[in-house]
């Protein structure tokens, strides 16, 4: 299997390109499509209405690896947290996230999938457990396609959103990132729109501004967590790189090219960034363009896992603080973070993992599931 490709990282136009280098007719690309992506089939063998001799092409070129679930967890509140270790025995996370705020809709479950795009991550924010253990890599398309995959067969869920908030920061992984949204926007593919797509970055200027190129109408999510340079300094060192200032321009820019609202993610961290001066701060930093801000309560880490102790802004403090941003007509939601009795937080069940090298208890095995 070294030699061979993980068809599931192929866009259908790359993979009509070889099978028509080998005498098959283009159109046959849609139809393994339709059986990896619609079918869901885990051997190509399966695939009824090719040739063998297609087939005996697709097995000697192409693989279709499945990642190695290793632990999964379900949460009291309905999310569902899968641990996965891929080819070279690295792990990554994903989280299946239900959904049922819309009051109208309380009877459909709008189902999300929260993505990693790496394994560990280089910025190490000090409120986020993905960076604890270090940068490994960047995850492969396939690997990112396959995780939606995976989830699906195990969770019987059908997947409608898709967010890119799981492990590592998807703009340092720009090409991949955007290869494996090709794959799940073409209605070839998953046919999931892109504007059910949202992209969180921690603030890479440079993957911002390739995005604001892009045609693809995804959603675009900055988490901001301060107002100004040195308190955004102290949590996330990736302000050292690419301070405030720019990186709001990058937003206002983004916003003017796209014509698109942009989401700031805040983190009501207690006796931190939670107080009426930070609110006015922000609320003075993104005024003048279409932004939106999502206050996130603190889903907080366990000491033993953390270099710093966080914990959730108390509910005056996050309601004095959403006032100021509505009276400064910023529009505002409170989120509450999802899984807190699962450790649903970014690379948490991984560390937990790594440190024991053994399955923690209220996991269930799914080695066999997959």
């Amino acid at each position: 299997m070294a030699n061979k490709i993980n068809i599931k990282g192929l866009a259908t136009e790359e993979l009509a390109e070889i099978i028509v280098k080998e005498g098959f007719p283009a159109y046959r690309a849609k139809q393994i499509f339709h059986w990896l992506y619609q079918k869901k089939v885990n051997s190509f063998k399966e695939m009824s209405n090719l040739p063998q001799d297609l087939i005996n092409l697709l097995e000697s070129l192409f693989h279709l690896e499945s990642l190695n679930g290793l632990a999964q967890q379900k949460s009291k509140d309905g999310a569902q947290k899968f641990l996965f270790q891929l080819s070279d025995k690295q792990l990554i996370e994903s989280v299946l996230i239900p959904n049922k705020e819309n009051k109208k809709e309380s009877n459909k479950e709008r189902t999300t999938i929260c993505l990693s795009s790496q394994v560990g991550c280089q910025w190490h924010c000090l409120f986020c457990a993905s960076g604890q253990r270090g940068f490994k890599r960047n995850l492969a398309a396939g690997e990112i396609i396959e995780q939606i995959l995976a989830v699906q067969r195990l969770s019987g869920k059908t997947i409608q959103n898709v967010v890119f908030m799981g492990m590592g920061e998807p703009l340092d992984n720009y090409e991949q990132l955007m290869k494996s949204i090709n794959i799940l926007n073409d209605r070839l593919g998953m046919n999931i729109g892109a504007r059910k797509i949202t992209i969180s970055t921690c603030g890479i200027i440079p993957g911002i501004k390739k995005l604001a190129e892009n045609p693809l109408q995804v959603e675009l999510s900055v988490s901001l967590h301060a107002a100004e340079d040195k308190l955004r300094d102290y949590l996330m060192p990736v302000n050292r790189k690419y301070p405030l200032s720019q990186l709001i321009s990058a937003c206002r820019e983004y916003v003017k090219k796209k014509n698109r609202q942009i989401t700031f993610e805040y983190l009501m961290l207690k006796g931190i960034n939670d107080s009426v001066d930070e609110a006015q701060k922000l609320s003075q930093l993104i005024s003048d363009f279409e932004a939106k801000v999502n206050l996130i309560i603190y889903n907080p880490l366990q000491a033993a896992q953390h270099e710093a102790i966080f914990f959730p802004s108390e509910e005056g403090a996050v309601y004095s603080f959403q006032q100021i941003l509505k009276k400064n007509h910023i529009p505002v939601t409170v989120r509450y973070s999802k899984g807190q009795d699962i450790q649903a937080a970014c690379g948490q069940l991984r560390g937990a993992y790594l440190k024991s090298q053994v399955t923690l208890n209220n996991l269930t095995s799914i080695r066999d599931r997959l």
